[in-house]
Parts: C-alpha cells; structure tokens; sequence
C-alpha cells in the first residue's frame, strides 16, 4: 500500500487524488442572481447534504486566482440560491454552464434552458431539471492554505420542487430521475446497478 502526505503532494495533485477517491459526486447545478439581475448557473460536484433537520446542503467553491467566483458572491449578496440535481437530461447543459463567462453574461442561455420563477426565494430556477431545492444562505466559511481559497456554502432548503414524473410515494425514483455524478478528471457515471442491505 501506498501512503502519502498530502503536504507533500501540489494542489493539482491533491484535487487528482481527492477527485479521484471520494466518488462519484453529485452535481450541483447551481443558479443564483448578482444584484444587476443578471442569472448566473453553474455546476459544482464539491457538493452533498449536511443534516436533515433543519434541511441543510453544502457547495464548496474555489476561488480562482484568489478572486471569488460569480456564484459565491451572488449567494454572499443576496443570501439565497437555487441547487437542481444534475441528471442526463440537463448534464450538458451544467457542463456548457462551466464555461467561464464574464459576470454579465448568463449561462442559462448558452445552455438552452429556461427559467422558472421561484415561490420562497427571488433567484430563478431551471424549468428543466426534475428536481430543484430553493436556499437560504445558512452559513460561509472560507478556507485559505497558501494562495488558495475555498467558499464553503451552507444552504438551508426552503422549499422543494419535483417533477411528477420522479416523484412517487413521497420519496423521489431514482430510477426514473436518472442522476449523473461526477468522476474524476472529464469523466461522468449514470446511475449503475442497485442493491440493498438490510441495516444491522
């Protein structure tokens, strides 16, 4: 076995390792509003669920070049964002999303998707996705080892939107939502083979 410390790896290396360890990862699709009005979305797979109750999620999300990216500062503005599962429907859409645009510019056009207006928060959601949670701004936190900032999110849900076609029993299909994760590097993963284990 292999033992390494990650003080001695570069910050390349250790997003290769972590990325390619902890997976696959859920994919936030992030929308939010600057205060110009303009609707910024974005996919961050740095992202999964704190506590049930209250609802809370995380996104964390690096800066570049110690500048904070569009969606952090739109959430720190206006305390309030939109998060909708990635899935294989709207998966390219979230990858063109990536793309970095200037801050007037929006990405729900480049990726060909509509907005929906929200019931508990101004910031718009994604009329595509099957399922989108409207966020409160929970907490910030900031993360900083050398030149290297990180934008740790919490959100607490507000309000929770479903497709009627995932939806079923109070509970939502995961057959049938068809989430893609991410992988490590530009590879994704479909929902795989299911199986069950009862809890001792």
């Amino acid at each position: 076995m292999v033992s390494i410390n990650p003080h001695s790896l570069s910050k390349k290396e250790n997003y290769s390792m972590l990325t390619s360890a902890i997976l696959p990862r859920p994919i936030a699709f992030v929308t939010s509003i600057s205060t110009e009005g303009v609707v910024n979305a974005a996919p961050f797979s740095f992202f999964n669920v704190v506590s049930s109750e209250p609802p809370l999620i995380s996104l964390s999300i690096g800066r570049k070049n110690g500048i904070m990216k569009d969606t952090s500062r739109n959430i720190l503005d206006g305390k309030e964002f939109v998060v909708h599962v990635t899935d294989e429907e709207n998966v390219e859409a979230a990858n063109q999303a990536a793309a970095n645009l200037p801050p007037d510019e929006s990405e729900v056009k480049r990726g060909g998707l509509s907005l929906i207006d929200s019931i508990r928060v101004k910031t718009p959601g994604l009329k595509e996705a099957a399922v989108r949670m409207e966020c409160m701004l929970e907490k910030h936190l900031v993360f900083q080892e050398d030149t290297t900032i990180t934008d740790f999110i919490i959100g607490r849900v507000v309000q929770y939107h479903i497709a009627d076609s995932v939806y079923k029993e109070g509970k939502i299909d995961v057959k049938k939502l068809k989430p893609v994760a991410r992988l490590g590097g530009k590879d994704y993963t479909k929902l795989g083979d299911l199986f069950s284990l009862e809890r001792p």
